[in-house]
């Protein structure tokens, strides 16, 4: 299969190298780049919380935070912190209100410190302070919009992309505002699209694509069951 993928490049690399090694065609072709934003991070933080992949690298030269317990999202972002040097980690499983009930029911002291991305589909804080639970947002980082590259304007115009995947609603507004931009909405939207969550899916059906798919779980091994590779 001939797999495109629009995240962030580090994250689409990591993707790519999965896909490849059970002998598909990938083209690594971001339409956002990840950038840092400066923050004040000190605080009697009792544990940290994520609900991205990003968010922990920016605690990795911080021996404070690496200390305090951390409560991630989802697999990927709990990778991404042990990555990043934390060592107390624990995955919600990949959705929010889980990760919500998860911190109540440890009975995490407050206040948590919250690492996120300008751009957030829920409020978490609000979620927490429902729980009785106190928690301060730090923005760390940011994603910027890129065009469709040429080399993925050219594939969709010859047919040669069979999938694309969609890990974020930000994501694939990016994507069909870039078909949009490019002129090639028509054949943008033609290939079967592969969505994280139906919040991914929903820019992709308004615009109107007729083959999407979205993941039975939010994480990237239902992703690829939905491309028939579980058993890759």
């Amino acid at each position: 299969m001939r797999i495109a993928i629009t995240r962030p490049q580090a994250d689409a690399e990591r993707t790519a190298a999965a896909l490849r090694a059970r002998g598909h065609e990938v083209m690594v072709a971001p339409l956002m780049r990840v950038e840092p934003v400066a923050a004040d991070l000190a605080g009697a933080w009792r544990a940290v919380v994520v609900t991205s992949a990003n968010a922990p690298r920016v605690g990795k030269d911080n021996k404070a935070l690496k200390a305090l317990p951390l409560f991630a999202v989802g697999h990927r972002s709990a990778d991404a912190a042990r990555d990043a040097g934390f060592t107390d980690v624990t995955s919600a499983g990949g959705d929010l209100r889980a990760l919500v009930q998860l911190i109540a029911e440890r009975r995490v002291p407050s206040p948590l410190l919250y690492l996120a991305g300008e751009d957030r589909a829920a409020d978490l804080v609000a979620e927490l302070a429902a729980h009785g639970i106190t928690a301060e947002l730090r923005v760390v980082y940011r994603a910027v919009t890129a065009p469709l590259p040429p080399a993925l304007i050219a594939a969709l115009q010859a047919g040669e992309i069979d999938a694309v995947l969609h890990y974020s609603r930000r994501s694939a507004e990016n994507y069909v505002a870039g078909a949009r931009g490019a002129g090639v909405v028509d054949v943008a939207l033609k290939p079967r699209h592969i969505c994280l969550a139906d919040t991914a899916a929903a820019p992709l059906v308004a615009a109107g694509a007729a083959a999407v798919a979205i993941a039975r779980h939010p994480d990237e091994a239902a992703l690829f069951e939905l491309l028939g590779l579980s058993r890759g």
